[in-house]
């Protein structure tokens, strides 16, 4: 019998010099495991710092969720542990896979609760976290992308803490699906429409517009 999913570690990050391949970059995306119980506004949880608020931050970016599932199967692959926290994830949970995860699911922690609105694309930022240049084709390839949330319940969040799962519909989008659009040079129109009707992220949202019109014109 599987067990119960929990949180494994609540991660934050301060600014740090990032090495790209092509510039450094000052970022937060280096998040540690802290101790205790963290505050977890709309905006995310307190004393994590986002640099970067074009493409990251905001209330359907407030909680960047990975797994402890995707955490073994990168560990097997590279033949190395990792530390939690390295790919830049606020929490680090058990007892699921990022990419079977459902636009609309909800976690609902000991006080906190979140919903699962787009998947993560991968950045040279964090090709220069794994000192990989080739790591964001890498990281396509697996296909273990994390998923953001936006707060529905504020709280507090702690290592240990009990995570309930409450899916959405199996007619909503998964993770895997949305990430696998991303690296689509043609998009079904109606499969764009389908996926436009769950909630998802407001910037994946207006990307999948643009993505239908260029596919309409097209």
């Amino acid at each position: 019998m599987p067990s119960q999913p929990e949180v494994v570690s609540v991660n934050v990050g301060q600014p740090t010099a990032v090495q790209t391949a092509r510039r450094t970059a000052i970022s937060g995306i280096r998040k540690h495991a802290v101790p205790g119980r963290v505050q977890v506004g709309l905006a995310g949880l307190e004393g994590d710092h986002v640099l970067d608020r074009r493409h990251h931050g905001g209330p359907d970016q407030a909680v960047y969720v990975y797994t402890a599932e995707d955490y073994a199967a990168w560990e097997a692959l590279l033949g190395r542990a990792l530390p939690a926290g390295i790919f830049g994830e606020n929490l680090l949970v058990s007892g699921m896979e990022s990419a079977s995860m459902r636009v609309g699911d909800q976690l609902c922690l000991s006080e906190v609760t979140l919903e699962v609105c787009a998947p993560r694309i991968p950045c040279a930022t964090l090709a220069g976290v794994m000192e990989d240049p080739t790591f964001v084709k890498r990281f396509a390839a697996v296909g273990r992308p994390g998923f953001y949330t936006r707060v529905l319940q504020t709280g507090t969040v702690g290592a240990g803490d009990r995570v309930d799962l409450r899916p959405t519909t199996e007619e909503a989008p998964t993770i895997a699906e949305l990430f696998g659009l991303s690296f689509q040079r043609q998009r079904d129109p109606e499969q764009l429409r389908r996926m436009m009707a769950f909630p998802l992220a407001e910037r994946l949202m207006a990307e999948c517009r643009e993505w239908l019109e260029r596919a309409e014109r097209a």
